[in-house]
């Protein structure tokens, strides 16, 4: 049995993810607080900023992952708040490093063990893992958190047959970029000039290469860039 597990499933990136893998034959299960659209999901709600709902989620996947032939882990919920070095609460800060990097370090805690050989460890982290712009300072720092973890993880599940990557999108067409942006679509079009191809990624394309990422261990601890070529200021 193949099993894919993802955080976040429920819209965007995730659910695109959900869905190609689904189509791949895996079993998918879903960890959000709202359902993953996608035909044949197992949703399991679970409100990544609370600890309890996310122990609760694991007792649920522990026999699952038991019983699995080999698992997807992917790594990809996550919470983007507008804030800067000089107005960044506290309360920011520490609800972005809850949701995108230590719900994933309890999840880990307690799947990693369980991991079959062949099974991934799979990050989304950003283009923003790797550099900074204004405005997004605690989604900036988290998404560095998140290329570290990958990292980490991997020089720790050496020999263990399972692999890890940080899939670093460029600006994606979701729901959570447009909210970010006011859902102007002026703005939208400046951010989608910034590539080569002048246009916003689909989350398809993202999901793509998670699949990919998955069946090959070859590119283990690696970033892998999916920006279309982005410009360098």
């Amino acid at each position: 049995m193949n099993t894919a597990i993802i955080t976040g499933a429920s819209v965007g990136i995730g659910a695109a993810a959900a869905a190609r893998f689904t189509a791949g034959g895996f079993n998918v299960y879903n960890l959000s607080r709202r359902q993953c659209p996608v035909e044949g999901v197992e949703n399991i709600g679970c409100d990544l900023s609370d600890n309890a709902a996310i122990e609760a989620a694991i007792a649920r996947l522990v026999p699952v992952v038991e019983q699995s032939t080999r698992v997807a882990l992917v790594h990809n919920a996550c919470q983007m708040l507008k804030d800067s070095a000089t107005d960044c609460p506290d309360e920011h800060l520490q609800s972005a490093l809850q949701t995108n990097v230590i719900a994933a370090n309890t999840l880990n805690r307690s799947l990693l063990p369980l991991l079959p050989a062949g099974s991934s460890v799979l990050y989304v982290g950003s283009t923003l893992s790797e550099k900074a712009v204004a405005g997004s300072f605690s989604y900036v720092i988290s998404k560095h958190a998140v290329a570290g973890m990958m990292k980490a993880t991997c020089q720790d599940l050496m020999g263990s047959g399972v692999h890890t990557a940080c899939i670093c999108p460029g600006f994606t067409d979701t729901e959570m970029l447009r909210t970010h942006l006011g859902n102007d679509q002026t703005v939208i079009d400046s951010i989608a000039s910034l590539n080569s191809f002048n246009r916003l990624i689909d989350p398809d394309e993202i999901a793509s290469l998670i699949e990919w990422a998955h069946h090959n261990p070859v590119i283990n601890g690696a970033m892998l860039h999916a920006n279309l070529g982005q410009r360098e200021s």
